[in-house]
């Protein structure tokens, strides 16, 4: 271990040192509180053997200072004191303080605090590490849980807890969103006649369109099946609608082939535009449904095309 070691003594300071390092640890030395609490704030220790009385900052404030301090690594704290009376030793306990040992030193008392104070860190150590790890898989089952594992976008449950902070925008600070409801033309056919892995193919081809399309601030995710949806916050319907032909370029860019596709018989997307506005009065739900009447529309007009929710 790394020890600290404030003593004001000299005398008492080298043996207390020299103590240490015959029993294979390192130390740091500090002539009294102040000095080793900037050696704390610089230097990585696993424990402090400190001087209960010292002039400055006495023992009792270091150890307060070094428990309030908030490092995530324990720091071991050992009170060195000639008052060998259970009132001070209370009072350093319930300073913070782990254990106690009397002057004059005793090498084995000291290799015994030690033993402990080893055992006592390393554990801290070991719960650190599994706490850390458990924080990363914690953040990636978050993750994972609200992102569709197929396209990699965003998830139902994504959604859903977009959808209410939108919608809480909307109603606080009178924000517009557009949604574009997006869905593959012909999939079924396609799928019939490639097979589900070359469906599951064109998917992901098509999420990784939408997201190379997105810009700042648009979300994309898996609706469901073949359909996804696209939320532009802060935009209009105008606006809604230029964004809405630039994806649908873009999967026709792909030019995946497509025996039944509408275009040049590749595989292409039709979109139902929709206004989300606090004047409007309407909820998610219908605001939602109306993006996927626009959407229904555009494919009984043929298909490869984008329609906006209020057009007739």
């Amino acid at each position: 271990m790394r020890i600290l070691v404030a003593e004001d003594n000299a005398a008492s300071r080298q043996i207390f040192k020299a103590a240490v390092i015959s029993l294979g640890h390192e130390c740091l030395v500090a002539s009294g509180g102040e000095e080793a609490w900037r050696l704390f704030e610089t230097v990585d220790v696993d424990a402090v053997i400190s001087d209960r009385v010292m002039p400055g900052m006495d023992g009792i404030e270091l150890c307060r200072r070094i428990r309030a301090c908030g490092r995530d690594a324990y720091t071991y704290f050992i009170f060195l004191t000639v008052l060998d009376n259970k009132a001070e030793v209370l009072r350093g306990m319930q300073a913070g303080a782990d254990d106690y040992l009397v002057k004059p030193l005793d090498i084995n008392e000291l290799k015994m605090r030690l033993l402990v104070a080893m055992r006592v860190t390393s554990l801290h150590r070991q719960l650190s590490r599994q706490s850390a790890q458990l924080e990363r898989l914690n953040r990636q089952l978050f993750e994972q849980s609200r992102t569709d594992p197929l396209t990699q976008l965003g998830s139902r449950l994504k959604l859903s807890e977009d959808l209410e902070n939108i919608n809480a925008r909307a109603d606080r600070y009178g924000h517009t969103c557009c949604a574009v409801m997006c869905d593959v033309d012909f999939f079924k056919a396609y799928n019939d006649s490639k097979g589900h892995l070359a469906g599951d193919e064109v998917l992901q081809a098509v999420a990784r369109a939408l997201m190379n399309t997105a810009r700042s601030g648009d979300q994309v995710y898996r609706y469901g099946g073949e359909e996804f949806l696209i939320l532009l916050p802060e935009q209009s319907l105008d606006a809604g609608l230029v964004a809405a032909e630039r994806y649908r370029k873009a999967v026709e860019q792909l030019a995946i082939p497509h025996d039944c596709g509408p275009v040049d018989n590749v595989v292409t997307i039709s979109a139902g535009v929709a206004l989300l506005s606090h004047c409007d009065g309407k909820s998610i739900g219908a605001w939602l449904n109306e993006a996927d009447a626009a959407l229904y529309r555009a494919k009984q007009q043929g298909r490869n095309q984008v329609v906006l929710a209020d057009a007739e």
